[in-house]
């Protein structure tokens, strides 16, 4: 078959149930049945189709959801009964299955065919036989079939991700209209629930104003600059031919690679990390590509739904590898930013890109001395309440003292909790961790209205009311001024307030958490090495054929068919599974513990001096007039200077993105 695929749909899947699988492919098939509609297109129209190739690879035979497997067979994609474990005494490594469907299944179960729009569908359906992680199946899609298929645009989901109806068409303009994109992404929603429902947990409420505010901020800034630090393996594009390597095998998917390959004592604590977030490294390794002048673009008309997690273990666990991975790989780029010297980026574009590394290592080092600054700034603002000129019960001195203690307390208990359980076995105590923050942020808030409404009235230090009054307004009016400009300002109203209280735990349990296990390096996956038999084996019938047994009847294959039917209708009770044995320890435990400890002892010790520094003394006056002591003064002025500063850069980037999109397109 000479057919031409324009664009290649890989979809990674682990034990996500059907609901999530049918919402991510018939999301997909949507998209496609959309291309068959631009009949106005060079390359699109009719029989779009043929361009398109979805491939499903799941991770591991095992761990796939049964009703799952039904879904496949339903569309016709699966047929069970005719694996093997092994052939000709070689151990089998994947099930490979091809079948163009003209079905979809939504999430409701329910079939669609051409009567609703759907086209038929290309699908490739990779089963591995083991479970080897999410980077592996990255693997097997561009090693293994994009180089047969010679793919032009290739696009990642995670099953789970239900795309807008045209976004795969975005993402791929995008490239098709500007030769030199080898990346983009679109937006991440959260999904809110029927009615929006699912914001009433503060939780979700939370990521859905931090999603919305990167998506509207920090994004569109990075666009702008040419080099935005992830593509969310969710949802994003990739030009086939930017990714490829080079005639002696260096390129950006050798260096996305090389994080699975990295196992035990042949790497170091800092690489195992980094390569927890390895889609920051392709994202670097593909805009420092030796030789070319690639970028990567924010595409604000395509987006995808995701589910969040709701619930704070799962929060936390999620958040401890997205924190130590990005925090690692960004200290990669900055490190390696001399690869730029090696591209063929014009002088304006090396220097956008130089200038958003210093922006990059700012926010690294704020992000850094944040533990102290947050505690540093509550016990400021606290501790002004008790200036006589407010007029404040003298109770507030001994609540003040009550709440430095209780903050401190909770602090340190984060971090024994940190070092010795995990967030599934000790959730009551991290949600009460997060609710005490939370009311110490509300404490915050409160203080600093009534200083902002005694500095208004006279009586403030001029220049720290001057400044505060500037750090809220870029702060809050960048986040306003750009979500009313995107047209996207819903989220101010159901969502901010949940984000203010939440920030200190995202600060205080979510980076303590992270840094307290830098020796754990896990997806949470484990890797099985026993060759299972389960399937039959595959023998040698001489002249390079093998004899396998497959069902060859009518009556077997209509009776495979009607119980994945009747499953998908029925939802029969699936057998729980026997727990494994614990995954065997092969890296040098003591050598990672000790890492993390040498880390943490780092990070606590620079944030500790940082607060001795500024809180050695009187600070109960630092926003009265000349009370206030020149280094309370001259750090209040620098940290509230440098918010401002960077609150300024994104809503200039997001800005000038609208422009762009505006009047370019």
């Amino acid at each position: 078959m000479n057919r031409e695929t324009e664009l290649f749909v890989g979809v990674t899947m682990y034990n996500e149930d059907e609901v999530l699988f049918t919402r991510t492919m018939h999301g997909v098939m949507k998209n496609i049945a959309h291309l068959c509609t631009r009949n106005k297109s060079r390359t699109w129209g009719k029989d779009g189709w043929k361009k398109v190739v979805v491939c499903i690879v799941a991770d591991g035979r095992k761990v796939i959801h049964p009703r799952v497997l039904d879904c496949l067979s339903a569309l016709g994609v699966y047929q069970d009964g005719v694996g093997s474990n092994m052939v000709q005494d070689q151990p089998v490594t994947a099930h490979i299955y091809e079948f163009t469907t003209q079905l979809s299944v939504d999430s409701d179960l329910k079939f669609k065919g051409l009567e609703k729009g759907i086209v038929p569908t290309q699908i490739i359906f990779c089963m591995k036989e083991r479970n080897q992680k999410k980077i592996n199946s990255h693997r097997w899609m561009f090693n293994a079939f994009c180089p047969l298929l010679q793919p032009n645009v290739c696009v990642l989901l995670d099953v789970g991700t239900k795309p807008g109806p045209r976004s795969l068409y975005h993402l791929w303009k995008c490239m098709d209209l500007n030769s030199n994109v080898g990346g983009a992404c679109g937006e991440i929603c959260a999904m809110k629930g029927k009615g929006w429902l699912g914001l009433l947990n503060p939780l979700v409420a939370a990521q859905n104003f931090e999603y919305k505010m990167s998506n509207i901020l920090d994004k569109p800034t990075e666009s702008v600059f040419g080099y935005i630090s992830v593509l969310p393996g969710a949802f994003s594009a990739y030009r086939y031919i930017a990714l490829k390597n080079d005639e002696i095998g260096r390129g950006p998917l050798a260096s996305y690679f090389k994080g699975e390959t990295l196992a035990g004592r042949d790497a170091d604590v800092f690489t195992s990390n980094m390569y927890l977030a390895e889609d920051r490294i392709l994202c670097w390794e593909l805009v420092a590509k030796r030789g070319h002048n690639w970028v990567l673009k924010y595409v604000k008309s395509a987006w995808g739904e995701t589910d969040v997690p709701n619930e704070v273990p799962e929060f936390i666990s999620q958040r401890r590898r997205w924190l130590n991975g990005s925090f690692f790989a960004a200290i990669y780029s900055l490190a390696h930013i001399g690869q730029m010297t090696r591209t063929e980026h014009s002088r304006k574009k090396a220097l956008a890109l130089y200038f958003e590394g210093l922006y990059n290592f700012l926010n690294l080092l704020f992000a850094w001395f944040g533990l102290a600054n947050y505690y540093i700034f509550f016990v400021l603002l606290s501790s002004s309440l008790e200036d006589p000129s407010l007029k404040m019960p003298k109770a507030v001195r001994i609540i003040n003292t009550l709440l430095h203690y209780l903050y401190t307390g909770t602090l340190i208990g984060c971090f024994l909790l940190s070092m010795g359980n995990r967030p599934q076995g000790a959730k009551w105590k991290y949600i009460t961790a997060m609710i005490i923050f939370a009311g110490l942020a509300l404490y915050m808030l409160v203080a600093c209205v009534l200083i902002l409404v005694k500095a208004v009235k006279g009586g403030a230090n001029a220049t720290l009311y001057a400044q505060i009054v500037i750090s809220l307004i870029a702060t809050l009016g960048s986040w306003i001024t750009s979500s009313i400009l995107a047209l996207d300002p819903w989220h101010l109203l159901t969502c901010m307030l949940q984000y203010l209280l939440l920030a200190p735990a995202y600060i205080n349990v979510l980076n303590v958490y992270a840094f307290a296990n830098l020796h754990d390096f896990s997806w949470g996956t484990k890797d099985h090495n026993i060759i299972l038999t389960d399937l039959g084996v595959a023998v040698s019938a001489g002249d390079s054929k093998v004899e396998i047994t497959c069902p060859l009847e009518q009556k077997d294959l209509d009776q495979t068919y009607d119980e994945a039917l009747m499953n998908l209708k029925t939802r029969p009770k699936l057998l729980e599974k026997n727990r494994s044995d614990k995954e065997k320890e092969a890296l040098k435990q003591d050598y990672y513990k000790s890492v993390r400890t040498n880390v943490v002892l780092l990070w606590t010790l620079t944030n500790g001096i940082l607060v001795g520094c500024i809180l050695d003394g009187d600070v109960t006056g630092s926003f009265a007039t000349g009370k206030a002591s020149l280094k309370v003064r001259l750090y209040m002025i620098i940290i509230l200077g440098f918010v401002a500063f960077m609150a300024l850069i994104r809503l200039g980037g997001s800005t000038i993105y609208l422009g762009i999109r505006l009047f370019a397109g």
